[in-house]
């Protein structure tokens, strides 16, 4: 998200949308309330004022409301042509002419700003699953956070920094009574951690994943809180590339469970394992995330 929401802010805010279309689409556009052709007619002639992002929602905001606010799902992508916004691997799986198809296959809406701004530029939101979701607000652009989705969501750890403090952390994890790594996952705690975060964070901290939030002493969740913004902050400063992850964190070698030359290992040598419960599967490092309280009954080791 954070990647996009850095591209939108380079090539598109300022700039006015000269053309738009959007396909009617029952589960991006309306499982949230709109459809396509209201997004169509939301951004025809509208000035792009601002790009930002919570978690795992990011917005563009116009001259006058509604505003669109987005959820990638599990394969949403914005594109721009021209610009590869997304990762290396992403176009590794796709023929050159592929790449260079506009608008891009799986495109949900497509629009191209006005050449009184300079060379235009085109834009497109892609989904070939269909579970992300476009939404069109209606308030004042600077205080879309103020409403639905993002006012039921918790305090983002990179943007939020003065709500996601230690205090705020420690006062949630003990006034819940959830595996902690549930408690991570839980957007209305905290926005925009997500499986592998939820499992790195808990790694960098040395905390067992299904021991229960509300077990953990101040000092575990000092360290906790340290780890949420070192990972999250870093993933961001990286735009999300995680070639350029460092490689002593477990996001780096816990890929593959189960393949043929798949790590077990960390290079400190410390065992690669995975628990289930409830049908949720966490990475971690046994010899370093030891339980100091409670844990979860039911957990299996894989």
């Amino acid at each position: 998200v954070a990647r996009i929401v850095h591209y939108l802010r380079q090539r598109l805010v300022g700039k006015t949308i000269a053309s738009a279309a959007a396909i009617d689409d029952n589960s991006v556009f309306g499982k949230v309330g709109t459809s396509g052709k209201e997004v169509e007619a939301a951004l025809k002639g509208r000035k792009v004022i601002s790009s930002g992002s919570q978690g795992k929602y990011f917005w563009i905001t116009f001259d006058k409301p509604p505003h669109l606010v987005m959820h990638f799902g599990m394969t949403g992508w914005v594109h721009i042509n021209g610009e590869r916004t997304a990762y290396t691997n992403y176009y590794k799986k796709m023929k050159e002419s592929d790449i260079a198809q506009w608008p891009p296959k799986f495109w949900k809406f497509h629009l191209t700003t006005d050449a009184k701004d300079g060379d235009p530029v085109q834009v497109a939101f892609t989904d070939a699953r269909r579970f992300g979701r476009v939404r069109l607000v209606d308030c004042p652009g600077d205080a879309i956070r103020q409403h639905s989705p993002l006012v039921e969501n918790g305090p983002d750890p990179v943007v939020d920094k003065d709500i996601f403090t230690e205090t705020y952390l420690r006062d949630k994890m003990k006034n819940r009574h959830v595996p902690v790594k549930a408690f991570l996952l839980d957007q209305a705690m905290i926005s925009g951690i997500g499986n592998w975060v939820a499992d790195e964070t808990l790694y960098q901290a040395k905390l067992h994943p299904e021991q229960y939030s509300d077990t953990f002493s101040a000092a575990e969740i000092k360290r906790l809180h340290e780890a949420i913004r070192y990972v999250c902050q870093l993933a961001v400063d990286k735009l999300g590339d995680s070639d350029q992850f460092p490689d002593h964190w477990l996001f780096k070698h816990r890929w593959g469970k189960g393949d043929k030359g798949a790590a077990t290992k960390l290079p400190n040598g410390e065992k690669i394992a995975f628990i289930t419960v409830g049908g949720r599967t966490s990475c971690y490092a046994p010899g370093v995330q030891k339980k100091t309280g409670a844990v979860v009954s039911g957990a299996k080791e894989e």
